[in-house]
């Protein structure tokens, strides 16, 4: 593909946080942006060029969104594969495409894709009823994490599983739907490797950070992440396997645990920007954002290398009300533009650089 020049249009499916960091970097570069979105006043719309608000099975819409675009990408990884498909036939181009999203979209289809890849995960089992969990738990000889097969997130869609008695509430606890029952993991740290592939398949990544979590929520993010070089080395090599299996074409995070061994397992992959890389623009040469849109415009890949050492801290909720007057020196804080914040709703973040990198 020619690379996009500037003035061209890049559209955006989704209206969330992602599509407006995503949206800045485009306008950052000199591209208009487009954003689809079912929701009624998104805000990516608010930083864009101009919005679309239709739904996803709306194939006249998404058709009249193609022709408005050079090409298009995505902000989050539960578009439907055949809205995605409407725009292809429509002659546009959608960057990841529907590979990325289809295996991303099912956790049993991403788990089995990645063990084909080489990519080790915890053992897991399909779950289709209430009467599957006892006997894969027995399989697995410990307690067990339930997860729905489709659209959980955040923690959502989740129940655990201690003993047979538990199954019954652990799979009304999750919708009754189909679900994989995944094995307790004795983990050490998690980590997330962001890796960006461009339509040359040149691909590159950035250190990964280190994660903590609350109540199933990302909680902070900190680089370096502290674990030995040659598991860090290990991680991002498996992360650029998984996008060039893929054919993946943008920015693609892939999250794994750390045992107390160095022994990586995979745990799930977004094939998008993601909320463990926020701190990347404040502390590297490229941050995300502009990589993932310098990918869809068919650009070269910027220098990811980490200037500063540094953390991310979400604001969640009420703490979303951030007073500007108590920020530190070294904090660069991003808001989200929603209008509400609710418990467990990401509200913004705040990216703290630590200390100039000295390896």
């Amino acid at each position: 593909m020619t690379p996009l020049p500037p003035g061209a249009t890049i559209g955006i499916l989704g209206g969330g946080q992602l599509g407006r960091m995503l949206a800045g970097a485009a306008a950052q570069l000199g591209f208009d942006v487009l954003i689809y979105s079912p929701e009624d006043d998104p805000p990516a719309g608010r930083v864009a060029a101009g919005a679309f608000q239709a739904d996803w099975d709306d194939a006249e819409a998404l058709r009249e969104f193609a022709a408005a675009c050079d090409v298009i990408t995505l902000e989050f990884e539960n578009v439907p594969v055949e809205s995605v498909r409407i725009i292809e036939v429509a002659g546009k181009r959608v960057l990841p495409g529907a590979a990325s999203l289809s295996v991303s979209q099912d956790r049993l289809a991403e788990k089995t894709f990645l063990n084909q890849h080489g990519i080790a995960t915890a053992p897991f089992h399909r779950i289709d009823a209430a009467g599957d969990i006892a006997p894969a738990l027995a399989s697995l000889g410990t307690a067990g994490v339930l997860k729905t097969r489709r659209d959980g997130y955040d923690g959502k869609g989740q129940a655990w599983v201690r003993s047979p008695q538990g199954a019954e509430a652990a799979w009304a606890a999750i919708g009754a739907a189909p679900a994989i029952l995944e094995g307790a993991i004795a983990f050490d740290c998690e980590i997330s490797v962001l890796v960006a592939r461009g339509q040359d398949g040149t691909t590159t990544s950035w250190a990964p950070p280190r994660n903590t979590h609350k109540d199933g929520i990302l909680d902070r993010s900190v680089v370096p992440s502290g674990l030995p070089k040659g598991v860090e080395e290990e991680a991002r090599r498996k992360a650029m396997h998984l996008a060039e299996a893929l054919g993946h074409v943008g920015v693609l995070a892939l999250e794994f645990f750390v045992l107390p061994d160095g022994t990586l397992l995979a745990n799930e992959f977004a094939p998008r920007v993601h909320n463990s890389g926020h701190c990347t623009p404040e502390a590297c040469k490229t941050g995300q954002f502009e990589q993932h849109i310098r990918c869809v415009a068919g650009w070269p890949l910027g220098d990811t290398y980490r200037l500063f050492d540094a953390e991310m801290i979400n604001l969640i909720g009420e703490a979303g009300h951030v007073d500007p007057a108590k920020l530190g020196p070294e904090d660069v804080l991003t808001l989200y533009g929603k209008r509400e914040a609710r418990p467990g709703r990401k509200m913004g973040h705040i990216t703290r650089r630590l200390a100039p990198r000295k390896d």
